[in-house]
């Protein structure tokens, strides 16, 4: 494992200038800058593009009495020119935009905000980078627990524009709803197929909560 680790670090690059060409509810930063090679000494100065995002999470609600698991389905732009539908199954997710909010104080905000549930022991799946090369994005993915029991409905705060529906799945469904296609995000795809591993570990925590 030693032969993994990075050879070099934060130190090893050079901003050299940093404008922001653009500014709404995102915001992109041009970068000119260079960086140690592995050949020795510095590269020549490269311009970068940066879109610039604060942290996310997500979470995968999962109920181990009733071996079920809850998606979200919304329009989503970036699908909008390539996808068959740009409503795209997804975990319930959102951005840090609240000063001393923790992730999972996000995380329980918006399942209550999207799906309407109350969630119970969390436990983080994973923490990413969606695409380094393009964005400062950071996901963390937790799966919480969940009694799924009423859940469903149409969801979503108005003001935002946002029109959710919420949607239970019995986890013995989700290898044929992988093999589909119809979930194609990373964040998505990433807490299924861990689900799948940890399910066992997860009843045997989770079922008498």
């Amino acid at each position: 494992m030693s032969d993994l680790k990075p050879l070099f670090g934060p130190d090893d690059v050079e901003v050299l200038e940093r404008v922001t060409p653009f500014q709404g509810f995102f915001r992109v930063d041009t970068l000119t800058l260079r960086h140690r090679q592995y050949s020795g000494g510095w590269g020549k100065p490269v311009r970068r593009e940066l879109f610039v995002r604060p942290q996310a999470s997500a979470v995968l609600p999962y109920d181990p009495r009733r071996g079920e698991i809850l998606l979200v389905e919304q329009f989503r732009v970036g699908a909008l020119e390539w996808r068959q539908s740009p409503w795209c199954l997804e975990l319930i997710a959102g951005i840090a935009d609240k000063d001393g909010e923790s992730a999972a104080d996000l995380i329980r905000r918006e399942a209550m905000e999207e799906a309407g549930i109350t969630l119970g022991e969390m436990e983080t799946i994973a923490a990413y980078m969606p695409s380094p090369g393009g964005t400062n994005e950071r996901l963390q993915v937790f799966v919480g627990q969940a009694d799924l029991a009423d859940a469903g409905g149409i969801f979503g705060c108005p003001d935002e524009g946002e029109d959710i529906r919420a949607l239970t799945v019995p986890v013995a469904e989700i290898p044929e709803l992988l093999a589909s296609g119809l979930v194609d995000n990373a964040a998505s795809l990433i807490a299924l197929q861990w689900l799948l591993l940890h399910r066992d570990r997860l009843d045997a925590a989770w079922d008498g909560v």
